[in-house]
């Protein structure tokens, strides 16, 4: 009989654990949307104002993508901190050396990622490279389906072929969207630098749901913060060699000197590049763990629109026919994406975003 009570007892409190683990996963769910939504949209934007103002180091812009991993020591601090308070054993970190291997590789690709980007977004307007990186949702399912067995259906292919039929209506009006001082040939190593971009961290993003996967362990948001700052640490690496060879630090104080904006903006530019593009890859790697790479693929995707906008807006960019009809197909290829899921999760009987449990750590 006191069993039964003391069952009776346990079971509202049961209750309210769950509850209050299903309100903190969505809280934790909006702040790396929300991190994920400030820093796709502004850290391309601010990227730009540092060529458009005369900013010429693309060692050092790739640089600035990860620069600011150390950022992530706060966070971790606190995690860490709060850790203490509640057991006076509580590990110092949770990567295991699995992990930090695969943080290595995963590190290496996005220096390399890092490279392809800057080399384009320095010869593309803002409103281009970045429909140009929408292809990264078609091959991102693509990938998906081979590495962690994402399904593939016939709204995925057709998704698919409308962002790469929007990239290639923006390769044909070439003549008509390039910067001012850039030429035809540069535009094209721009165009295609951006196009191995989209692809690289395409293949990446679910890399990283499989580094997840196979971690044999709680992924906690702890966790991903502590791979997060690995796998930027070793991309800064990767880039601090590149600038190195390229003599980019002896470079900065006079680049600083000649920048459009003035010294002091320049520095400011270089910072809030680091801070913005930290903000961006954290919130992605959030999103992965708590959703699918393919989910965060879609929320970039949403994003063109917004930094099509702002780029027309602060960089008075052309917005010209044939980049209309590659953006109309890049939303008409989420679109078709998007409905594939619903119809698939509908049937699967799973919502939309899948809610994978929040293990506090």
């Amino acid at each position: 009989m006191k069993e039964i009570e003391a069952q009776q007892q346990q079971q509202p409190q049961h209750e309210q654990e769950v509850k209050v683990s299903k309100t903190l996963r969505r809280v934790v769910l909006v702040v790396n949307f929300t991190m994920m939504i400030i820093g796709c949209t502004a850290a391309p934007l601010v990227l730009r104002l540092y060529f458009v103002h005369g900013g010429h180091r693309v060692w050092l812009s790739s640089w600035l993508q990860t620069g600011g991993c150390p950022i992530i020591f706060l966070p971790l601090s606190i995690s860490y901190y709060h850790r203490r308070q509640t057991n006076k054993n509580a590990k110092l970190y949770f990567v295991t050396p699995k992990l930090f291997l695969a943080c290595l590789v995963l590190g290496l690709l996005t220096g390399v990622d890092d490279l392809l980007y800057a080399y384009g977004i320095s010869y593309l307007p803002v409103s281009t490279s970045s429909i140009l990186i929408s292809v990264q949702l078609g091959f991102t399912a693509m990938f998906a389906f081979f590495i962690v067995k994402q399904k593939f259906t016939p709204y995925s292919l057709n998704a698919v072929a409308l962002l790469s039929f929007g990239a290639l209506i923006l390769g044909l009006h070439a003549s008509g969207d390039r910067p001012k001082g850039v030429s035809k040939g540069q535009y094209y190593e721009g165009f295609f630098m951006t196009l191995g971009a989209a692809l690289l961290y395409a293949f990446i993003l679910p890399m990283i749901e499989l580094t997840y996967a196979k971690a044999k362990q709680a992924v906690t948001y702890t966790l991903v913060m502590e791979m997060q700052l690995l796998i930027a640490f070793f991309a800064t690496v990767f880039c601090t060699v590149g600038m190195l060879v390229a003599k980019d630090f002896q470079a900065i104080p006079r680049e600083a000197k000649a920048f459009g904006l003035g010294e002091f903006n320049y520095y400011q530019v270089l910072v809030w590049s680091t801070i913005l593009w930290q903000f961006a890859f954290l919130g992605i790697l959030g999103a992965i763990n708590y959703t699918s790479a393919l989910v965060s693929g879609i929320i970039f995707t949403v994003l063109i629109p917004v930094t099509e906008v702002l780029a027309v807006i602060f960089f008075h960019e052309k917005f010209s026919s044939g980049k209309g009809v590659a953006l109309a197909l890049s939303l008409w290829g989420f679109a078709s994406y998007f409905y594939g899921e619903l119809k698939t999760n509908k049937k699967d009987k799973k919502p939309v975003v899948p809610e994978v449990g929040l293990q506090t750590a």
